[in-house]
């Protein structure tokens, strides 16, 4: 009898006050305003929580209050961007403030608690990378061929600045991404099977070819790089890397124990990559027999 008094004024105190509305607030304004009768479990009304609306709540309200971290850069006039911190929902402690709510402990509003999330490349790094080159190579296209010309040009804006960590694998598919329309990708002519036709993104091998002559120079360890199966004109034979988003990558991993600063630019019809490292940066003599 004891135990049935003890739960009935248990699940009492669960219910009371079912109908008050939970806020979400960010910032001082609010994102949401919501009942427990939204979270309730259908088996047992007004007692649990269902943790599948509330996971889904909670995705939603991570959405709404997620700012990515932007990396530090330099523009093309050699000036320092400094870095922005990024902020993410902190989920535990926003689900601790939601239970806390439902089962009526706390206010009936709730601030989203978030992290700092940090950058991968900060204007310290930056600075200390920019000044001792290390690699470079140029190649040359024809800027009046304009919708190749645009390939090249969204290839080079996405490798530059990034910065390659010791130890690190840089990838060429990943860090461009998917080359398609909605990126700003054209139709320009691409080698296939040893023909040329058309296809989304066609010029930007100029681009990886740029990047690992660049970086061969400097003496990394080329991980991944095929030809084309016929030969270009901007590099000499044997010295090109092509690369398609379902097919062949080029892949090199930073085996210094310096970070290497990826400089990409186009001037008129060239493609110029530079390679930075730190002050500290040497590069291994080449053995001679």
């Amino acid at each position: 009898m004891n135990y049935t008094f003890i739960t009935f004024i248990l699940i009492f105190m669960q219910i009371i006050n079912v109908h008050s509305d939970l806020t979400i607030t960010f910032k001082g304004e609010t994102l949401a305003t919501v009942n427990r009768s939204d979270f309730t479990s259908p088996v047992f009304q007004g007692i649990l929580v269902d943790e599948e609306k509330l996971e889904t709540f909670i995705d939603k309200i991570e959405e709404q209050v997620t700012k990515e971290p932007v990396d530090a850069t330099i523009d093309p006039y050699g000036r320092l961007v400094p870095e922005q911190y990024g902020y993410s929902l902190d989920r535990k402690r926003f689900s601790e403030a939601f239970y806390a709510y439902f089962f009526n402990n706390s206010s009936d509003e709730i601030e989203v608690p978030r992290f700092i999330t940090y950058p991968r490349v900060d204007s310290e790094l930056l600075l200390s990378l920019r000044n001792k080159q290390v690699g470079q190579y140029v190649t040359y296209f024809n800027k009046f061929n304009k919708q190749r010309a645009h390939n090249i040009s969204l290839a080079v804006d996405a490798i530059n600045n990034y910065v390659v960590f010791p130890g690190e694998t840089f990838s060429f598919n990943q860090v461009v991404g998917n080359r398609t329309v909605e990126k700003g990708y054209l139709p320009a002519p691409i080698i296939v099977r040893g023909e040329l036709t058309d296809g989304i993104g066609g010029g930007i091998c100029q681009v990886s070819s740029t990047l690992f002559n660049a970086v061969d120079k400097v003496g990394v360890e080329i991980v991944q790089r095929y030809s084309h199966s016929r030969r270009v004109r901007y590099v000499p034979p044997g010295r090109d890397a092509t690369v398609s988003w379902y097919g062949p990558d080029f892949k090199f991993k930073n085996n210094y124990t310096q970070p290497l600063l990826i400089q990409a630019r186009l001037y008129g019809g060239s493609v110029i990559i530079r390679i930075f490292s730190s002050e500290t940066f040497v590069k291994p003599q080449k053995k001679t027999s």
